[in-house]
């Protein structure tokens, strides 16, 4: 039987992504700058590809804000900020996140796959979502709603995972799984290909790979950065080029077509 939206749903209900960062009191300043620190510090190419500072004075729509730390960003920046997200406990975080740095943003409850129901239709500057519709039943049918969505002009800024990658070779492999909590009801990953045909009515300007998770798993969760012992041998450069080509990041740029 396949996944529904109702399992993907329940799932992040039950643990939204990125929570446990911090081991301060959920929902504290504190709290919130840990989370943010650490989702940089272990995937630091996510401020270069959201390029925050650009959508001052813009209207952003982010697709799955999670826990709010690109949303916060997004809105510290001066962007008009709105975001749909799936999981209501993940939404009610992310508006506390809001109200604790008193910052302004509209957050809707919903299905990405109805967006266009829940938004206006060419009114974003920009559609942005970070590794959440490979997780939804339907993605092609939020890239169409997407379309509808963004303005004339506008720009899609998408992060899926990527299929020729050294993640999933290492899931394929029975050594990792998609997401640091068990049980992940819908992965999907893309190679360039798929990529193309997922954003039809839309033309790529970049398509781009970047991200290994480097670390010993067992003291990663206790706040210690050991890389694993075949990435510490070797020199940064390296490192850097094979996440260039094997990356679990697919990051994508396009405009309507």
């Amino acid at each position: 039987m396949s996944a529904t939206i109702d399992d993907v749903q329940a799932y992040w209900n039950r643990r939204p992504c990125n929570i446990r960062h911090s081991t301060a009191e959920i929902g504290s300043r504190q709290y919130f700058d840990d989370v943010e620190e650490r989702k940089y510090f272990v995937e630091p190419h996510i401020p270069g590809f959201a390029q925050f500072e650009r959508w001052r004075g813009k209207r952003v729509l982010e697709v799955g804000c999670g826990i709010g730390t690109d949303a916060v960003n997004f809105a510290r920046a001066g962007a008009d900020y709105t975001a749909v997200e799936l999981s209501e406990v993940s939404m009610a975080l992310a508006k506390q996140r809001f109200e604790v740095f008193g910052l302004k943003g509209n957050f809707i409850h919903c299905n990405a796959e109805e967006l266009s129901q829940h938004v206006d239709n060419g009114a974003f500057d920009l559609v942005y979502s970070f590794g959440v519709i490979h997780h939804a039943p339907h993605p092609n049918q939020i890239v169409r709603e997407m379309r509808k969505v963004v303005a004339p002009g506008g720009e899609l800024k998408l992060m899926v995972y990527a299929k020729n990658s050294w993640k999933d070779a290492m899931i394929e492999a029975g050594f990792d799984q998609p997401e640091a909590q068990n049980g992940c009801p819908i992965a999907f990953t893309y190679t360039p290909e798929e990529a193309a045909v997922l954003t039809s009515g839309f033309t790529i300007t970049e398509l781009r790979q970047d991200h290994i998770f480097p670390y010993i798993v067992e003291k990663y969760i206790r706040y210690e950065y050991e890389p694993q012992p075949w990435f510490k041998a070797m020199p940064e450069g390296m490192f850097e080029a094979v996440e260039k080509r094997f990356g679990w990041h697919m990051l994508i740029t396009a405009k309507p077509a």
